[in-house]
């Protein structure tokens, strides 16, 4: 058989055998860090201030990771029919509204109203702005992937 064949035929094998399931023996020791999961109502989430351009009433809470260093997730709350100034952030993040009605407007693209459940992606840098559109608090879950920062930005060029 040629060379060309036996490689065609060996290629379904090697590539089971990467799908196989190690044994226990061959398993990693669990990391350090232990899992976790948070609800936005847990009685034992410890929220904080935010920036002081922001609403009166407007509250972080940390997740998991610092918010001085990448990767922190954070639970961000917003009093019912308030309003988010033009700002940026050094890092992307990556949000998910837990609760309420959140318009967000990314500047040079149309407003996108926030359902709970719904997703939005905000690009490092891009200025936006938004309003809990809701009678309830709007609660967001917010991933960075930088330090955790909000800068206000001027209203010039929106």
């Amino acid at each position: 058989m040629p060379a060309k064949h036996m490689i065609i035929e060996l290629v379904p094998a090697a590539v089971l055998g990467m799908l196989a399931v190690a044994s226990p023996a061959d398993a990693q020791a669990p990391p350090s860090e232990p899992a976790i999961s948070r609800s936005a109502g847990d009685a034992a989430l410890r929220w904080g201030a935010c920036p002081d351009f922001l609403p009166a009433g407007c509250a972080i809470a940390v997740l998991h990771g610092d918010p001085s260093q990448p990767n922190a997730d954070v639970f961000f709350r917003l009093p019912a029919q308030s309003r988010i100034p033009l700002h940026s952030h050094t890092s992307a993040e990556r949000m998910v509204l837990v609760a309420g009605a959140l318009e967000v407007t990314y500047q040079g693209q149309a407003s996108t109203r926030l359902a709970p459940g719904d997703y939005a992606y905000g690009p490092a840098g891009r200025p936006h702005a938004g309003q809990c559109v809701s009678d309830v608090p709007c609660v967001l879950f917010i991933a960075f992937e930088s330090a955790v920062d909000a800068v206000p930005t001027a209203a010039a060029g929106k």
